[in-house]
């Protein structure tokens, strides 16, 4: 099966009550991209309408490979559109407050899944029957964990432990899936003459990183200062892949604690197979159903008697850690984000429809509409839908 054949194969839509004002400071946009994470688009909006990043506020990050939908606003940003490879931007008018991801009312997917075979319909078709009687776990998916290394470091463990130039180095010099070519050669220069600053400095070209050897010039020990002048999108998103793992680790084990080995499944993530119900008592239904598991941080107190107190020492334990220790030492930012997350992921208004694949000769494809909550991550629909394991994104 082939999943992003096309970017148009995957399209996400935010769903939003947010509309302009009569007046406001904030300028109201829709930006349409593909084939640019929304960071990434960001930086390009920032560049082209010369304004800081602190000025914009936006709901969400949208997939890489999709053609996809979402809204920001600009602190006194221009009035007017903009253009640029593949990403187009539009003025909506004016709003009194900023966009976040409370306007975000839903994400509306449209999925074709191609290159099936004639024998894999009918199963997806009756998977989605189990869906809607289930649910799904709500995971966070692999999209979560691109800052972490290809051997499962974790940057925001470094931080949590003090360790900020393992952090700095994991940062600046591991390489990513989707690094450009003139990032890997930025990262090949501090592999090869990390802790020799000035050479660093001299060779590479303007931009974030040298910035950051600039100050180590001045500082050649204070990583915990560099660390601090990080851009503050790369923070919150190394000590969420951290959260979020933990998290994950837990709901897993609320899942095995309350089901027998042959009532539940699996769904494959990149850091390993994810235990997915298949059957639950009524009781242990209606808990799964009302479920919502806080996401760690230092401000969540539970009851060390109850499940999921056990849980969450269980996995603090072995990470040797505790909840009061869930901070970088020494900074007021970045932080773990308060809140929690539901643990069953309903997806709304889930349909689907087979056809013949006009991409693939002789193959079946299957295209699948519905809604999520913000938050969620329709690769985990997918996946439930596929059984995983024989899932092959296709790259751009």
């Amino acid at each position: 099966m082939k999943l992003k054949q096309t970017p148009g194969d995957f399209a996400v839509e935010e769903i939003t009550d947010a509309r302009p004002d009569d007046f406001g400071p904030f300028a109201f946009y829709r930006l349409r991209k593909t084939g640019w994470t929304t960071p990434d688009a960001l930086q390009i909006v920032c560049r082209k309408f010369d304004v800081a990043w602190a000025r914009l506020s936006y709901g969400g990050l949208k997939d890489r490979h999709a053609e996809t939908i979402q809204y920001l606003t600009i602190d006194h940003g221009p009035q007017r559109p903009m253009s640029h490879d593949r990403l187009d931007l539009t003025y909506l008018g004016q709003r009194r407050e900023h966009y976040s991801s409370r306007n975000i009312l839903a994400n509306r997917f449209t999925i074709t899944l191609r290159s099936l075979a004639a024998e894999d319909v009918d199963p997806i078709l009756q998977r989605c029957a189990e869906v809607d009687r289930m649910g799904v776990p709500n995971y966070f998916d692999d999209q979560r964990f691109g800052s972490v290394t290809a051997d499962g470091r974790f940057i925001g463990r470094e931080l949590v432990r003090g360790n900020f130039e393992e952090a700095l180095k994991l940062a600046l010099v591991e390489p990513y899936e989707f690094d450009r070519s003139e990032t890997k050669i930025e990262k090949q220069i501090l592999r090869d003459h990390w802790n020799d600053w000035p050479t660093c400095k001299a060779k590479l070209p303007k931009g974030h990183a040298r910035s950051l050897i600039t100050y180590l010039c001045d500082h050649p020990t204070k990583f915990k200062g560099a660390i601090e002048r990080l851009r503050p999108e790369l923070q919150g998103m190394y000590l969420s892949a951290y959260q979020s793992e933990l998290w994950n680790r837990i709901l897993s084990r609320w899942i095995v604690a309350n089901t027998a080995e042959n009532e539940r499944g699996t769904i494959d993530q990149d850091r390993g197979p994810m235990p997915i119900p298949l059957q639950l008592t009524p009781e242990v239904f209606e808990q799964w159903k009302q479920l919502s598991i806080p996401l760690p941080s230092p401000k969540v107190q539970l009851e060390a008697t109850t499940l999921l107190g056990q849980l969450f020492d269980q996995v603090l334990t072995e990470e040797e850690l505790t909840l009061k220790k869930l901070k970088v030492q020494g900074l007021d930012r970045p932080f773990f984000s308060r809140g929690e997350r539901e643990a069953c992921l309903w997806p709304r208004g889930l349909q689907a429809e087979p056809g013949n694949d006009e991409l693939n000769q002789g193959r079946r494809k299957m295209t699948l509409r519905f809604d999520l909550p913000r938050g969620a991550y329709a690769t985990m629909v997918v996946k439930r839908l596929t059984n995983a394991e024989d899932t092959t994104p296709v790259p751009e």
